[in-house]
């Protein structure tokens, strides 16, 4: 449960590789949960999927959101670490995850007091609306929970430590999925919950590993310790919220879209609703290559920059997307060759299998262009460069899928042109993160130190 702290350049796919793959099991994992989650509620019908598809775009709100402190972490911690500066580190993880839980508690506020208003933002019927709300409340209350999870294992990934998250992710990922079957269908002496099982049964169980996770941590177990005050350093803390906040800002900006995406899909009716769902999940397992690669790229750029080696940043960067690409592409390949058999094993309703396919179809065209979007986007962020991919994200999905979107409604056209409109959100932002990095000014962010 170790990782050495680089001494010298390293820029070789293989360690590319080394950290990218623990990443996109981890991702594959987190993306499977949510894949069980479905499949447990799809023969529950129709709008039990929609429900728990809305419950997970509201946790994955509170997610995304929480995702700008571990970006801002990534590049701290990463940068600390290559320069073997490993108390920096440990004050930086400290305050990511002090600042994350108060963020994801002020976040759960809301949640919790009112579910339904919620629920009801995404316009569905009241039957459905109703089953999301109860989602929803019980997830809320485990938020807590799951952002100590994710900046613990970020902090942990940061310093080239992949395996020890990946090993507490796949105990989660299991009582997760073991928990919310039970409490769905009432085994044994437990409840029959339906949709509100799977919400508390998935949260209880990942909490629980959550718990033995930090455990671990405060007996020195890791390579990377608890910080040796309590207290908060103030000058860590503001270069947190100041990389920080521009992928705070972004996520925002892209979950909220989202959420307004849903919205624009609940007008065309719960079949093309839940066949974005479905369709969002199954290709969840392609584009967390991505994520991998992002990742992974983040953590070499950081710790590159950190030991002073600009090339070696430029090229740990240039090779992972290489890889990204290769990967991705393959696999949208795959995706789109099985794509009727996939949705029909999601479920039985002919209408959200055809639509189903066709949202597929769309998301494997735009697959190498995400792959641009993670690794170059991953790239930046590493060196601490938050603000050019939130400039990219705004145009992208605000120009390039919402806008595009809206008209389409309000012209009435069919619901395969709002799923279309995907392909140039996407677009825009390869195009303008490939122009950033080659600019080559996202390696000036200096980011700064206690003393």
């Amino acid at each position: 449960m170790s990782a050495t702290i680089p001494t010298k350049p390293v820029a070789t796919n293989q360690r590319v590789w080394q950290l990218a793959w623990p990443n996109i099991i981890s991702n594959l994992l987190f993306t499977t949960v949510g894949f069980v989650h479905i499949k447990i509620v799809a023969q529950l019908g129709t709008a039990s999927v929609a429900a728990v598809t809305t419950g997970h775009r509201v946790f994955f709100l509170v997610q995304a959101i929480l995702m700008g402190v571990s970006v801002a972490a990534t590049a701290m911690i990463a940068r600390s670490w290559g320069a073997q500066q490993i108390e920096q580190a440990e004050l930086v993880s400290w305050a990511s995850i002090v600042i994350s839980v108060a963020l994801a508690a002020v976040l759960s506020v809301p949640i919790l007091i009112a579910p339904e208003a919620i629920a009801g933002l995404f316009g569905l019927d009241q039957e459905t609306t109703e089953l999301a709300a109860t989602f929803i409340f019980w997830g809320a209350l485990f938020n807590v929970f799951a952002a100590v999870n994710m900046m613990l294992g970020t902090a942990l990934r940061a310093t080239g430590d992949v395996m020890t998250p990946l090993w507490f992710l796949i105990f989660s990922s299991t009582l997760n999925v073991l928990f919310a079957y039970l409490l769905a269908f009432g085994i044994g002496p437990l409840p029959q919950l339906g949709v509100a099982g799977v919400s508390l049964g998935g949260s209880v169980g990942a909490s629980l590993i959550t718990v033995a996770f930090v455990i671990f941590w405060c007996r020195g177990n890791f390579n990377l310790k608890p910080a040796k005050r309590l207290l908060l350093d103030w000058v860590t803390s503001r270069q947190l919220i100041t990389i920080g906040g521009p992928s705070v800002l972004e996520q925002g900006i892209v979950q909220l879209a989202f959420l307004a995406f849903f919205a624009i899909l609940a007008n065309y009716g719960t079949v093309a609703y839940a066949a974005y769902g479905i369709g969002i999940t199954l290709v969840a397992f392609s584009i967390v290559i991505g994520f991998g690669f992002g990742i992974a790229t983040a953590t070499l750029v950081g710790q590159q920059l950190g030991a002073g080696d600009t090339e070696q940043a430029v090229l740990v960067a240039a090779r992972s997307l290489r890889m990204s690409l290769a990967a991705m592409t393959f696999l949208s390949v795959l995706l789109a060759w099985f794509a009727d058999d996939l949705a029909r094993f999601m479920i039985a309703d002919e209408e959200v299998i055809h639509l189903t396919v066709f949202f597929i179809y769309m998301i494997a065209l735009a697959q190498p262009l995400m792959a641009c979007e993670f690794t170059l986007g991953g790239a930046l962020r590493g060196a601490g460069d938050t603000r050019f991919p939130l400039i990219a994200t705004f145009f992208g999905i605000i120009v390039g899928r919402l806008i595009p979107a809206l008209i389409f409604m309000w012209l009435e056209f069919s619901v395969y042109w709002i799923f279309a409109v995907m392909i140039l959100d996407y677009a825009i932002k390869a195009a303008l993160l490939i122009h950033r990095f080659r600019s080559r000014k996202w390696l000036d962010i200096k980011i700064e130190t206690v003393a």
